[in-house]
């Protein structure tokens, strides 16, 4: 069982986990393929991963892949730039997969 918690984006938006014992990393540049890269690497050691929503939204290939498997736990959070509605639009759909139904926002 992996154990420990990540948390990918910019420098600004990560650098306050690590004060609470996250390992927090930021991709080298700006480019999908950076952060894609990042997220792979991290996946391999990592249990839980918090990303924010705009390095998400850059990766959302990678993480397709991981939805399903029990490990890491792929987490949107919102980043400094405020939240885009991409973390709450994803725990809508995991629980729509779940359920079978929207019950959290009961819409038809």
């Amino acid at each position: 069982m992996k154990s420990k918690i990540a948390v990918i984006g910019d420098n600004e938006s990560v650098i306050g986990f690590k004060a609470i014992g996250f390992d927090t990393f930021s991709p080298e540049d700006d480019s999908p393929e950076s952060a894609k890269k990042l997220l792979r690497t991290v996946a391999n050691d990592y249990g839980i991963i918090f990303v924010t929503e705009q390095t998400f939204s850059k990766t959302s290939e990678i993480i397709e892949r991981y939805k399903d498997a029990p490990y890491p736990a792929i987490i949107p959070i919102p980043g400094k730039e405020g939240p885009t509605g991409l973390g709450l639009s994803n725990v809508k759909h995991s629980v729509e997969r779940a359920v079978g139904a929207d019950i959290l926002f009961n819409n038809q």
